[in-house]
């Protein structure tokens, strides 16, 4: 088998699997169809047969499935209709009870989500990117220049995870020695708790969160009784809309923005390496002309969408795709299903380097929602590709990549890599 390919037989079986089973029995929200790399077989038949799928699970109790692309961009704009807000559940397929929900503005709706949105939106601005550029060149340029030659080394640890944590270090201004307490934090956020073996109970997972609002509390202290700056503790401290946020609310927002500026990036930067392993002649197109890199990008980010799913709550009794929703009823929505839509997308199914409309892509929402740092992470992964480019003539997989457990976060722990030269 060649390195960095599923197993043909694992996926011939999970593909007559998917397309065999009563279509009352599939259920997308298992994390092991994720870490396998086979839930695409799934969704493919969702969307040919129930594009929006009801099922009840019982760790999650019962949902809509939505998995298709034009389904999926009418829950997301109608944010009136269908909720975010952490009362109502949130942007998460479980219900956890209302004392253990953490606050945080992507799960909340107007007015007070696009209050404390626009609180940290300086932080992205052009201006301020554009400061950033030489910053984010730099460093990435010394990891690429650190790498070994012809010997296996793990891309995700060496690179993937190292460059977005210095990001996240640089816009909390977080002490640089201690940046990796960051990706753990931000693991720690998504794990699931006994399952994928980052912590192993409720109580393991809260207690690393109560460390990491321990210390963001002694930034925060800091920072707001100073003037104001460029990082995202002083916005949140100086903000009129988040100056006075709740202890719950500061640990949501400051998850939210680690998670947010870690996962999403790191995945991707993973996820295109695979990606055009997997396809040579793709590779082969890249090579020929690196300006490619401008449509690379956003290819990349649709074909890892790090994030395949958020969840919404009906606000009221409604219609998607001949369904009747009913008010209360749980909605997710499938960006990675939606991603893969050929109804939408042309050859959704294969990832083309020169893509003529690569933007169209669900991966960082659409709406009030949209990520709000889509703009800082395409910057950064268009710098690592553009410095990749002048140094390697290749990038070989050279075993497995290791799946994150999870159906929240598309990703990789482990990426066996080496650089011949």
């Amino acid at each position: 088998m060649t390195p960095g390919f599923s197993d043909p037989e694992l996926q011939r079986r999970a593909r007559d699997e998917a397309f065999a089973l009563p279509i009352d029995q599939i259920d997308v929200s298992k994390p092991r169809l994720f870490q396998d790399d086979t839930v695409g077989h799934y969704f493919e038949r969702l969307r040919r047969d129930d594009p929006v799928h009801w099922h009840s699970n019982n760790f999650y109790g019962p949902f809509w499935s939505v998995t298709r692309y034009a389904d999926i961009l009418q829950v997301d704009t109608q944010h009136a209709l269908y909720s975010s807000d952490w009362t109502h559940g949130g942007i998460g397929l479980f219900d956890a009870p209302m004392d253990d929900r953490l606050q945080m503005f992507i799960a909340m709706d107007p007015p007070k989500h696009d209050e404390q949105r626009k609180s940290i939106s300086p932080i992205v601005a052009p201006a301020n990117l554009a400061a950033l550029e030489a910053t984010i060149r730099e460093r990435t340029a010394r990891v690429l220049d650190a790498l070994p030659r012809n010997q296996t080394f793990d891309w995700v640890e060496r690179v993937s995870i190292e460059l977005t944590t210095q990001m996240l270090a640089t816009l909390f201004d977080f002490p640089f020695e201690d940046r990796r307490m960051l990706t753990r934090w931000s693991d720690v956020a998504t794990a699931v708790p006994g399952m994928d073996g980052i912590v192993e109970s409720h109580a393991a997972r809260n207690a690393e969160l109560g460390q990491c609002m321990g210390y963001f509390t002694r930034l925060w202290n800091e920072r707001v009784n100073a003037a104001p700056a460029n990082d995202l503790v002083s916005m949140l401290a100086h903000a009129p809309a988040t100056r006075n946020m709740s202890p719950r609310e500061f640990l949501g927002n400051l998850l939210l923005l680690i998670v947010g500026g870690n996962d999403t990036t790191r995945n991707s930067m993973s996820g295109g390496v695979l990606a055009l392993h997997q396809h040579p002649a793709e590779w082969a197109k890249l090579r020929a002309n690196p300006a490619l890199v401008d449509s690379l990008v956003p290819e990349i980010i649709r074909w890892q969408c790090p994030l395949p799913h958020m969840r919404r709550t009906a606000l009221a009794d409604t219609e998607l795709g001949g369904k009747a929703i009913k008010q209360g009823d749980k909605v997710v929505m499938w960006y990675l299903s939606g991603n893969r839509d050929e109804a939408a997308i042309a050859r959704a199914n294969s990832f083309i380097v020169d893509r003529a409309r690569p933007r169209q892509h669900l991966s960082f929402g659409f709406g009030i929602h949209r990520c709000v740092g889509n703009r800082l992470a395409e910057m950064q992964l268009k710098i690592l590709w553009q410095e990749l480019l002048q140094r390697f003539e290749r990038i070989e997989v050279v075993g497995e990549p290791r799946r994150t457990l999870s159906n929240f976060v598309r990703g990789f722990t482990h990426l066996p890599v080496r650089l011949p030269g």
